[in-house]
């Protein structure tokens, strides 16, 4: 029994759906795994550090987010080898940007840990002697884990739009590996939308559903970690 219907190659939809966002989310979870990590540490040490090493920390941000990601994107879509496979082609598309979208985090950090270091648990973590870069890993960076979290929650749909987006117009997985993106890509053809419309509205469906519900959860998380936003409601 088919659930939602087949393809024009008689392929279960119902079952794509389910493949195809496992595919999606990771892909979402490794651009934040590899993203986020990095903006903390560069984050971190700009703010703790100060001075020159935060002038040309903070000037490499700068250079980096003037690199816009949809012409980044395609233009690695263009030169990466053509013997990858599809999923392949794409977490290394992924991999790459990840590199770029950590510049927020790490501007938000560095003014967070800005106002950290002259915390008295701080001074009294150099005034024993601890390394600098254990006092911002041990000592700092933790105290931002609740910003990280909520920015990490909101960050997963941009990953994952970005994946539909290229779907769409062909420079990210490729059938018959499903994925929502190039499943909803179906509706750039006009006879599929007028003969077998049920292939286009599930997966659309799904990618609205799951950003919003992304977008909730990092509300919800906000006011629940914010010490700002609970003495607001009080």
């Amino acid at each position: 029994m088919n659930l939602l219907g087949t393809d024009e190659q008689a392929r279960d939809q119902f079952s794509r759906l389910v493949h195809g966002g496992r595919i999606s989310l990771s892909i979402g979870l490794v651009g934040i795994v590899i993203s986020f990590p990095l903006g903390m540490i560069v984050g971190g040490l700009a703010g703790y550090f100060g001075g020159f090493i935060d002038a040309v920390l903070m000037r490499l941000v700068e250079v980096i987010m003037t690199i816009p990601d949809i012409y980044l994107l395609v233009a690695l879509a263009a030169v990466l080898p053509a013997t990858l496979s599809s999923s392949q082609r794409f977490l290394l598309i992924i991999l790459i940007t990840s590199f770029v979208r950590w510049t927020g985090l790490a501007r938000v950090i560095r003014g967070q840990v800005l106002s950290l270091k002259s915390q008295t648990y701080v001074q009294a973590a150099q005034a024993m002697g601890g390394r600098s870069f254990y006092i911002v890993l041990r000592h700092i960076l933790p105290q931002t884990a609740s910003y990280v979290i909520i920015s990490a929650t909101l960050a997963v749909p941009g990953f994952i739009l970005a994946e539909a987006v290229l779907s769409l117009i062909g420079l990210g997985i490729q059938q018959p590996d499903p994925s929502w993106g190039n499943m909803l890509s179906l509706a750039t053809d006009a006879s599929i939308l007028v003969l077998q419309p049920w292939l286009i509205w599930p997966p659309a469906l799904l990618i609205v559903l799951t950003v919003l519900s992304f977008n909730l959860l990092g509300d919800g998380l906000r006011d629940a970690l914010d010490p700002r936003s609970l003495q607001s409601h009080d």
